[in-house]
């Protein structure tokens, strides 16, 4: 696969879309869940899409319950919470694996292509390496997806131009989707 443009994903009311619909488009798609500490991660992850959608910027959320049965919802109930609780407005995919032999072709794509969580400070960097050794057992591979929350940035080409560790808050990818955006 030489393109996320190439894969499709399936949304939650089941039509599979084709990613070049987002073609040109600056993305950030994240893997979350709505019984997670970071599940407030959504009110940030609104903000920006409101503020930057009509500029040209999506928000990809594939709910995901592989990191300690997180998101144990359908995917309706998922999509419920999150209009009720945090007012999203973007829509969601279905639930998808991130890591394993059953992962999202997207996720493949996404790891394969930023390999390394973007992790600020000491503090954060313990918490993920915490959070991989003790907790996460879906992550066998060192590229593979350690938590729920990890946010990736597409830029309009197609190409993955940060990848975001799930402790650090969206509002630290801001100033790169503005620079995408050329503003």
């Amino acid at each position: 696969m030489s393109s996320i443009y190439d894969l499709k994903a399936v949304k939650r009311n089941n039509e599979e879309v084709s990613m070049k619909e987002f073609e040109g488009k600056v993305l950030l798609i994240v893997n979350t869940a709505t019984g997670c500490g970071f599940t407030p991660q959504y009110k940030a992850l609104e903000e920006l899409y409101r503020k930057y959608h009509e500029k040209g910027f999506e928000v990809l959320d594939f709910p995901c319950n592989q990191f300690a049965h997180q998101a144990p919802g359908d995917d309706n109930e998922i999509h419920e919470f999150c209009t009720a609780k945090y007012q999203t407005t973007f829509d969601q995919f279905k639930k998808v694996d991130v890591n394993g032999e059953n992962e999202s072709p997207i996720f493949a794509f996404l790891k394969e292509n930023a390999k390394e969580d973007f992790i600020q400070g000491v503090a954060h960097k313990m918490a993920m390496k915490a959070i991989k050794n003790l907790i996460s057992i879906s992550c066998k591979k060192p590229n593979d997806i350690k938590w729920n929350f990890t946010k990736f940035l597409v830029d309009q080409k197609g190409n993955v131009v940060m990848r975001v560790s799930p402790v650090e808050d969206p509002m630290v990818m801001e100033s790169k989707i503005k620079e995408l955006l050329g503003e």
